[in-house]
């Protein structure tokens, strides 16, 4: 909207400057304008997509991905909330399809003429009058010129992996080692690797693939880990995709209800049944601890191509020692999977320095102490579940509050909330510096969305429209239910959610079997639930009985 328009309230609209067009940036843009924003998208590099737009060169500030990585979040779970993507897309899609998503999106909603490319973010500085109107100074460089702007608002949408995080210290004797050492941010393809042998520091997500990618033509893989880590594959029961199968409103309830040492078993055996991690050198120390999802790690560790070490003891000039005492033998290559820094060098105020402090945010995307809630952060969290529909509803809030429509609480609410949030993950996740960012997926966007208005109804919708309720319940968690009602309501919604399991299988069937495949109906899982339910109620009623019988007995014995 043109600075020279008046707004909804007959004010002039809020600007917004957006820092970076990637995943996160655009479906910001996208939330300012729903909501009468100004929005102004400062992009460094020469195109959008952020991580998702795959480069052989290293840009600096921005996020590096290795020529062979797919999703591991399903198309249907990974689509923003009012654009499901095309039904020809492959269920797990590799990057260059995301990108391709993310073009359609950009087009789709008419956001190009909001970004400006080639443009850095040199310094984002309060105003003199911050405390009053809450406004922020950006100085930004083009072709070597810079400019200075006012905006009313900020949101930071540069992600968090672009700073590795590679504390050299923590590994005695890598001053000593002859071979390569990197961080996997600078990993592309494996052709450097052949007929090497390599170790692979960390078991993250990235570790997992480049050790797996690598193992097909190096002599000899290792992967060292120090807490171990669950292993799922993306193909679930039946062949479905294992986030539709396990990100699940009904799921999330039980896990709820149970108490916490009947949740935590049952989290794990749902994440090793696919094999017997104590076997693989895997199971995790923290029984909690998300899952890595690849599906060829577990077949070259039977192969013998690779082999899994515990934590690393000392590096020798050739070689590495591990706390097991073995040792690698001869040694070519290390490369550090040992994530990121989450670091903003162009805001200049201690509030900001979030690795000092992991509770200064409120949910992940306001800084606390701020006088005035005219800055968010997108992106800095890691569900288990997909970042997208992740990111697109914090910018959805983020435009809400900047507008005025939606409040935060008071400091104190806020700070009280992030030390509860802080002592909740740390029982489920650990403690650490990869845990200040996790949390389960539907219980967050859930939090998110009530602070909007646009929760679904699931209960009213029981009464109203029972299929669609039954699919909201007891199926995929997508997107599209943060759609259905509230603001920035999608007409479209119950059709997506009603056609979901369609587009996640028309990409499979690319041969016709003449057989009524249908899909998937959720009336088995609802009887399932139902049985379960009936069950343990007879169960108690019987248990109840018997007592009483047992109470009588003894009565007249006496």
């Amino acid at each position: 909207m043109p600075a020279s328009k008046l707004g909804q309230q007959g004010m002039m609209s809020k600007k917004v400057a957006i820092i970076g067009a990637g995943a996160s940036g655009l479906t910001a843009i996208k939330s300012c304008l729903e909501e009468g924003l100004e929005p102004t998208c400062f992009e460094r590099s020469t195109d959008i997509g952020g991580l998702w737009r795959f480069t052989h060169d290293i840009e600096e500030g921005r996020g590096s991905i290795y020529s062979s990585v797919a999703t591991n979040t399903s198309k249907e779970m990974m689509s923003y909330s009012d654009f499901p993507m095309p039904n020809d897309f492959p269920v797990y899609p590799h990057h260059s399809k995301i990108l391709e998503y993310l073009q359609l999106y950009t087009e789709h909603f008419n956001l190009r003429k909001h970004i400006q490319l080639n443009t850095e973010v040199c310094s984002v500085m309060k105003n003199s009058d911050f405390d009053t109107t809450g406004q922020w100074n950006i100085v930004t460089e083009k072709n070597g010129i810079k400019e200075l702007a006012t905006f009313d608002a900020v949101i930071v949408c540069s992600g968090h992996f672009s700073d590795p995080y590679l504390p050299l210290n923590s590994f005695p004797g890598i001053e000593l080692f002859k071979g390569r050492y990197i961080h996997s941010r600078f990993y592309k393809t494996p052709e450097n690797y052949l007929g090497k042998t390599v170790l692979i520091v960390g078991a993250g997500n990235s570790a997992g693939d480049i050790a797996a990618e690598i193992s097909f033509t190096a002599k000899q893989v290792f992967l060292s880990t120090r807490q171990g880590t669950w292993i799922v594959s993306r193909i679930s029961h039946n062949g479905f995709p294992i986030d539709m199968v396990l990100l699940r409103r009904w799921t999330t309830w039980l896990k709820n209800l149970l108490p916490f040492a009947l949740s935590a078993k049952l989290n794990a055996k749902i994440f090793g049944r696919w094999f017997d991690h104590s076997n693989y050198g895997l199971e995790p120390k923290n029984r909690l601890k998300n899952p890595v999802v690849n599906d060829y790690l577990p077949c070259q560790i039977l192969h013998g191509l690779i082999k899994v070490k515990p934590k690393i003891k000392e590096i020798k000039e050739t070689s590495v020692i591990f706390e097991d005492n073995t040792e690698t033998g001869r040694l070519d290559e290390i490369i550090f999977a040992t994530g990121y820094n989450a670091t903003f060098p162009f805001i200049d105020d201690p509030v900001m320095k979030l690795n000092e402090n992991p509770v200064s945010m409120y949910k992940n995307v306001f800084p606390i102490n701020l006088a005035k809630p005219t800055m968010a952060f997108l992106g800095l969290i890691q569900p288990l579940g997909s970042i997208l529909p992740t990111t697109e509803i914090q910018a959805r809030w983020a435009a809400r509050v900047f507008k005025g429509a939606v409040q935060l609480p008071s400091t104190g609410m806020m700070e009280a909330y992030a030390i509860k949030s802080k002592k909740k993950k740390e029982k489920w996740f650990g403690s650490g510096k990869a845990q200040i960012f996790q949390a389960h997926y539907i219980e967050y966007i859930d939090e998110v969305s009530k602070e909007i208005g646009n929760h679904p109804k699931i209960l009213s919708l029981f009464f109203t429209d029972p299929r669609l309720a039954l699919k909201i319940f007891f199926g995929p968690c997508t997107s599209y239910q943060y759609r259905l009602t509230g603001p920035g309501k999608w007409h479209g919604a119950r059709e997506a959610i009603l056609t979901q399991w369609d587009r996640t299988l028309n990409a499979t069937r690319t041969r016709v079997i003449f057989k009524n495949h249908g899909t998937r109906s959720v009336l088995p899982t609802l009887l399932v639930f139902c049985t379960l339910t009936a069950a343990v109620y007879l169960g108690y009623k019987q248990l109840s009985f018997k007592k009483k019988n047992c109470n009588q007995y003894f009565s007249m014995i006496k």
